[in-house]
């Protein structure tokens, strides 16, 4: 049971937008009075941030591991889809993270996958119907309706999504959206079908149509997506309709900072304090009804402490009026994890990647630094021996997919833009169905890093002549077992070496992971093929 305690402070009053110097007492976890002090306060007390949209999985962290890093910066709930797991295990990978989150106090909000897999144009392990979403409401008591990223379903009333989308309405669950780029009349269709939100916006014309129709937008700024300075003028225009988001945050940032930093980075950009606070706190816990205090009388002790409202470095923070962490120290102790995973092939032979030259032309998937959509190139290829091989000074680079619940011949591709100049690396977090994506500069390596991957039964790896560096997945093929500070120092040594091999990326492994994401435009690839995200169909790789 939390301790009953007072504290003081400047009170941070969201929904009134004032600061007042309080006093506050705390019974049994709850705010039992809250008083007006005569004396001069330095420190800040509000309630603590929302993260209202983010996949635990894409930190590599378990959720109890997430949490106990995420309060250090004033975290205090997320809306989480536990999507990633899903698309591995199904039902039995939701039901570890719930088991998982429960072990720790911190406020885990977990929706429904609504599209598991996300096309049928991919091999997933597991498939969530319309039962098991009504399972997951009724049962499991999951929050909200997570991300309906089949638009063109919803759009032309395909049964899957329609019935998924009737069941959140019957048990009123909110709806969140993935549409990048949908306007004008499909727009209004997707909204009509109850679709609330969309985290997916890359254009600020794009956001304010959707916020037009009553869309609310999520402003992303994750490890590789990242879209604050584009969509931050919405909260001048129409704070009350957003909230943040991280989507994906690996390890090595979390360490850095969580919403927090986005907040920081608002109000010195000039953006009015209370607005910022809206769409970091009190939006998400309006939109999703979210039972996390707000400093009120009656209100769980859900709150941080800050130095100043510039700055906003934490520090303390408390959740249902225990202490979780003080001065950049998480006080949540470490769990114990049980393992889960879905792997079923064997290591593959280096002749699994050649390419037989048919023609002289071939599709190239354009990487964009910092976005998950992509571009299609024509170009040349290089050929050597009646095979098509990998071109490091044109940065054209081969990539592969290889299916990793069952045996079957790898996916190949070529890309352009990672920069990378020797060597290959390889990872298991492949959007959204988490198959093994890599890519190379020859064929040797791509199948040694891919191998190492196969062996750890999911992970990372990089793979140069005799170098070889990997960061092993034991939980699903996407999240590690071990503490966050140790995970993120083995990503930053493999991030630190695709880099010395050469790559111009900001994050080149999960530039790779979201390689696979077929439901975000242009090009991508997946296990069955190349496929071509506009015309939502397979593309010859040759021409």
């Amino acid at each position: 049971m939390p301790k009953d305690f007072e504290i003081s402070g400047n009170l941070v009053d969201i929904i009134n937008r004032k600061i007042e110097p309080s006093l506050i007492k705390i019974k049994d976890g709850k705010i039992h009075s809250i008083q007006k002090s005569q004396d001069e306060q330095k420190q800040f007390i509000m309630p603590g941030f929302v993260d209202s949209h983010i996949h635990i999985e894409s930190s590599m962290l378990t959720p109890s591991e997430f949490a106990r890093l995420a309060v250090i910066h004033g975290t205090v709930a997320t809306c989480s889809d536990p999507h990633e797991i899903a698309n591995v295990l199904g039902i039995k990978g939701i039901e570890f993270m719930l088991r998982n989150a429960n072990k720790v106090p911190f406020k885990f909000y977990f929706g429904a996958p609504s599209c598991v897999p996300a096309t049928d144009f991919e091999s997933a392990g597991a498939r969530i119907s319309p039962d098991d979403i009504r399972f997951l409401f009724k049962e499991k008591k999951l929050k909200y309706l997570s991300e309906m990223m089949n638009f063109p379903g919803v759009i032309y009333e395909s049964p899957d999504p329609i019935e998924k989308l009737n069941i959140a309405k019957e048990y009123k669950k909110p709806i969140d959206g993935h549409a990048p780029g949908l306007r004008g009349d499909d727009l209004k269709k997707y909204i009509a079908a109850g679709i609330s939100t969309d985290h997916e916006c890359f254009r600020l014309e794009e956001a304010l149509e959707k916020i037009g129709l009553g869309m609310k937008i999520l402003i992303r700024e994750g490890s590789a997506a990242k879209n604050f300075e584009v969509l931050s003028p919405l909260l001048e225009s129409h704070h009350e309709m957003c909230m943040f988001s991280s989507d994906d945050k690996h390890p090595q940032d979390l360490m850095e900072g969580h919403i927090n930093l986005i907040v920081k980075r608002a109000v010195s950009q000039g953006y009015e304090l209370f607005s910022v606070l809206r769409a970091a706190i009190l939006n998400p816990i309006e939109h999703y009804n979210l039972d996390i205090g707000m400093l009120k009388i009656g209100d769980d002790a859900d709150f941080i402490i800050v130095d100043n409202l510039k700055d906003f470095t934490v520090q303390a923070t408390y959740i249902k009026g225990n202490l979780v962490a003080e001065r950049g120290k998480s006080l949540i102790e470490p769990v114990q994890i049980d393992l889960v995973n879905n792997f079923n092939i064997k290591e593959k032979k280096i002749s699994d990647f050649e390419i037989k030259a048919e023609k002289e032309r071939i599709r190239v998937i354009e990487v964009i630094d910092g976005q998950l959509f992509t571009n299609e190139l024509i170009e040349e290829a290089k050929i050597e021996a009646g095979k098509i091989v990998s071109d490091p000074e044109k940065d054209i680079l081969k990539l592969a997919l290889v299916n990793r619940y069952k045996e079957s011949p790898p996916a190949l591709a070529f890309v352009q833009n990672f920069g990378l100049k020797k060597g290959s690396i390889a990872t298991s977090i492949a959007h959204d169905s988490h198959n093994i994506i890599a890519l190379g500069c020859d064929d040797e390596s791509l199948c040694k890093a891919i191998n190492e991957v196969i062996k750890n039964k999911g992970g990372l790896a990089l793979a140069h002549k005799g170098e070889l560096i990997s960061l092993p997945m034991p939980i699903a093929g996407i999240m590690s077992d071990e503490d966050a500070q140790t995970v993120a120092k083995k990503y930053i040594l493999l991030d630190n070496a695709a880099k010395k091999l050469g790559s111009t990326l900001s994050e080149p492994f999960m530039t790779l992971s979201f390689l696979a994401l077929l439901v975000i435009p242009k090009l991508k690839l997946s296990d069955k093929g190349l496929f071509d995200g506009d015309a939502f169909q397979f593309v010859d790789l040759q021409l």
